[in-house]
């Protein structure tokens, strides 16, 4: 997020703060771990993982703006001997770590964050597997965006394929990537939308850079993003 996509950071935040959470960004933290685990490199990413575990000690909540992201920290006790002072450590992240759609559905209770489209805005929503299948998150982000004012959503076909990214899958079997999010970008322009929606960054660079390449003019926005917009205010007799 801080090298690719700053503005969800910046817009997830705004989201929080407009409803009362006050945040924080420890700067201890760094990546998950979760390329090179799911790589094989165990052992090498137990460094990574320890920091990340100490980084958040002291949060009262953790909020994730990737579902992949935050499905790797339910990864985290399995990787300790039950009883050590970092498993402890681990179950009690995982206990108290969110999705960013599913702190704000679940814990905050809530379907609407007061953010609005022009009136007739289409979108649709990309699933991502890992938040789907390892969060078992489905439903957060499907009331949220109901939630927004003037936002049409349109089903997605083949929602339950993925884009293809897959973190390292894709630079390890770039072809097979390469046809999936090819999939991908076809069902999304089947739909006619405006906008592209999803809750995992990854999934986001894949499909906006075929997109891009395509030459396909649909807008790319993280879920955090459309939560945080407003729709510009018409004046009475403004022409």
């Amino acid at each position: 997020m801080d090298l690719m996509f700053p503005a969800v950071g910046i817009a997830a935040v705004q989201v929080l703060e407009r409803l009362g959470v006050q945040t924080s960004v420890p700067k201890r933290q760094v990546c998950c771990g979760q390329p090179t685990f799911n790589s094989g490199y165990v052992k090498e990413s137990m460094r990574i993982i320890r920091n990340q575990i100490d980084a958040f000690a002291d949060a009262e909540i953790v909020v994730g703006l990737a579902g992949s992201c935050s499905g790797m920290f339910t990864e985290y006790p399995h990787l300790f001997d039950v009883g050590s002072a970092y498993h402890a450590k681990a179950v009690e992240l995982v206990n108290k770590s969110y999705e960013f759609t599913q702190f704000i559905y679940r814990a905050l209770g809530l379907t609407s964050v007061g953010a609005s489209f022009p009136p007739g805005t289409t979108a649709t929503y990309h699933r991502s597997c890992h938040m789907t299948r390892i969060l078992g998150e489905a439903e957060a982000p499907y009331r949220l965006l109901e939630g927004v004012s003037g936002l049409d959503l349109i089903p997605l076909p083949n929602v339950q394929n993925c884009c293809g990214f897959g973190g390292t899958f894709s630079v390890k079997q770039p072809e097979m990537s390469a046809a999936m999010v090819t999939e991908k970008v076809n069902s999304i322009r089947a739909t006619g939308a405006d906008i592209l929606i999803s809750a995992d960054l990854g999934c986001l660079m894949n499909i906006a850079g075929k997109l891009n390449r395509d030459g396909t003019p649909i807008t790319v926005m993280h879920i955090a993003e459309v939560l945080n917009h407003r729709a510009p205010s018409v004046t009475a007799g403004a022409r």
